[in-house]
């Protein structure tokens, strides 16, 4: 079993989409991206480009190349995966945290939980998304931007 860090992070402006985890959550600022801006998803992505050392989103997916400008983050992720299953490389689980004041996201974590793991092909269960405050303290606390901690497991797939 190998296991990846990942962190993202972006800025919120007013008038833009906030998604999250594929799933667009009603709030007056959204963040600013090059693609759909899915600060959680990207998080995710560098933690299992990491686990199984294939660099980071930057690197496969370059802020600024036209064929990414909006696409939706769960593509990129479904190409993350691929990319390991060619490898031979399974996810095991995954453990992420949204950091954020604004808007409260507990009505909208299962869907997110749902969207990744079918994304990923793998059980709902296996992935976690939690979300936390940062007390205002910090740029996320002063609502300037999100940002996220995510951990994958992977391992190596049988047969």
């Amino acid at each position: 079993m190998q296991v990846g860090i990942g962190y993202d992070v972006h800025r919120l402006a007013p008038g833009l989409r906030l998604v999250l985890g594929g799933v667009e959550v009603p709030s007056a600022q959204g963040l600013i991206g090059w693609s759909d801006a899915d600060v959680l998803t990207h998080a995710i992505i560098d933690a299992l480009l990491g686990a199984v050392a294939l660099g980071d989103i930057g690197s496969h997916f370059p802020p600024g190349d036209p064929q990414y400008k909006d696409i939706s983050s769960l593509i990129l992720l479904e190409r993350v995966g691929d990319m390991l299953k060619e490898k031979g490389w399974q996810v095991v689980n995954i453990d992420a945290t949204i950091v954020a004041e604004q808007p409260k996201l507990r009505g909208y974590i299962d869907s997110m939980r749902h969207k990744l793991s079918k994304t990923l092909g793998i059980a709902t269960d296996s992935v976690s998304v939690k979300a936390s405050t940062s007390e205002q303290l910090g740029f996320a606390g002063r609502e300037e931007g999100m940002v996220v901690w995510a951990v994958a497991a992977v391992t190596k797939a049988v047969g």
